[in-house]
């Protein structure tokens, strides 16, 4: 049976994660159990990370700064499938423009930075609240290739995302106003989405059962 451990940083409404992610392995036929849990040995035994998060990166960070946040690197490097979802994704990064000083795991270069919210006919609201629908920026492989070449359209809460130094990590974006958000990255065993699959009805479902079966 595959553990999977959805990583608890008392952060956010884990609940509807786990259940989710529950929802889409049975949907999958998948043998699996989920585990909440902040526990470094907990981590380090699991099979497969969910990485979710709400809030703030300073919060995030700290968090992340021991134990923690070394067990995460640990199991990337063993090659462990990671999922991040929304600050799960920019945890992976160096820094963030919403706390100077504060470090990210650093899997990938790069930083996070506030959502422009444009002027006159660009303008736009910030937090970006609501429906998009993804853009392939290459090819979508493992859980991300769950549509197939179909894009859909998923669900967003944010204000803030992620600029990498390297831009083929970037699997799709989205177009906020004068923003184009990275949506999803992926390279080797890290796959991380700005957006919520929890929220995104059946296509984040989808994900998530191709991330857990997969």
């Amino acid at each position: 049976m595959t553990r999977v451990v959805v990583v608890d940083l008392g952060m956010g409404n884990l609940r509807s994660v786990e259940r989710a992610i529950t929802q889409a392995a049975a949907d999958r036929g998948a043998s699996c159990e989920v585990v909440r849990s902040g526990r470094v040995s907990d981590v380090l035994g699991a099979d497969k990370i969910v990485m979710p998060g709400q809030g703030a990166f300073r919060d995030c960070a700290a968090a992340l700064a021991g134990e923690l946040g070394e067990a995460l690197r640990e199991v990337v490097r063993q090659g462990k499938p990671y999922l991040g979802i929304c600050l799960g994704l920019q945890a992976l990064f160096e820094r963030s423009e919403e706390a100077p000083g504060a470090a990210g795991l650093g899997i990938f270069r790069g930083e996070v930075r506030r959502l422009d919210p444009g002027s006159g006919a660009e303008a736009v609201k910030i937090p970006h609240i609501g429906w998009n629908r993804l853009e392939w920026k290459r090819e979508a492989a493992g859980a991300l290739g769950a549509w197939g070449r179909e894009a859909p359209h998923v669900y967003f809460v944010h204000s803030y995302h992620a600029v990498p130094e390297d831009p083929s990590i970037v699997v799709a974006t989205v177009t906020h106003g004068p923003n184009v958000i990275t949506a999803a990255v992926a390279r080797e065993n890290v796959t991380a989405v700005q957006f919520h699959p929890e929220k995104s009805q059946a296509a984040g479902l989808m994900l998530l059962g191709a991330f857990v079966a997969g």
